[in-house]
């Protein structure tokens, strides 16, 4: 969290960002990176909700989750019915 916070902390003070959105697959959060998150200069931390998230995260108003599961699940289908997978990428 503290890298992070600090890129987004240097894009807005020294790169003159107006605001700043980070996005990762997976929220693996620990330590004080939930509150130096809340304390930031971002916007908003999307991640996908492939990993759950602890209770503290879900606290925090700046970080969203994507649920990957429509894809998981048509990916599952696919592979199923014997039909390209690939095609979802495109």
């Amino acid at each position: 969290g503290g890298s992070l916070c600090g890129a987004a902390r240097a894009l807005v003070e020294l790169g003159g960002a107006k605001s700043v959105t980070a996005c990762a697959s997976h929220g693996v959060l620990s330590g004080p990176a939930v509150q130096r998150i809340e304390d930031s200069t971002m916007d908003e931390v999307v991640f996908l909700d492939t990993i759950e998230p602890h209770e503290g995260v879900r606290k925090c108003k700046k970080i969203k989750y994507l649920s990957v599961a429509p894809m998981f699940a048509d990916a599952i289908s696919r592979i199923y019915e014997e039909i390209s997978v690939s095609k979802l990428f495109q």
